[in-house]
């Protein structure tokens, strides 16, 4: 095996390390869900490849709901989950309105009990002077 007469430089090594550089992985987006994904992998999120489940229980999973003829019912069940969804996000935003309605009258209370406050005592400032 060869073996070097002289130890190399330090200009020397550094000049031939110049152009080790590290890169960015490439990444790309998932088709399923959109999350960031590096390139040629398996999405983390949601375990697919090129639009497939990587797992061999989804891929069964899969190809049983690809066998099967899509039923009625399930759109109806879809659609009833899409109106309760919507009416929870409804409920919380009646919720929230009365929540700011609330405190808004509170403000409004604390303001009016201030002013008759400083009213009286501005009348009892009047009085004693008199």
């Amino acid at each position: 095996m060869a073996v070097p007469k002289k130890r190399t430089g330090h200009s020397a090594q550094g000049s031939r390390r110049a152009n080790w550089k590290a890169t960015k992985p490439e990444t790309t987006k998932c088709p399923n869900c959109g999350a960031t994904v590096l390139a040629h992998t398996v999405c983390t999120e949601c375990g697919t490849y090129k639009g497939q489940p990587v797992k061999l229980a989804d891929k069964a999973a899969a190809a049983a709901t690809a066998k099967k003829p899509a039923k009625k019912t399930s759109a109806k069940k879809t659609t009833k989950k899409a109106e309760e969804t919507k009416v929870e996000e409804t409920k919380v935003e009646e919720t929230k309105a009365e929540e700011t309605k609330v405190e808004e009258t509170k403000v409004e209370e604390t303001k009016a009990e201030e002013t008759a406050e400083v009213k009286e005592e501005a009348k009892a400032e009047e009085k004693t002077e008199e």
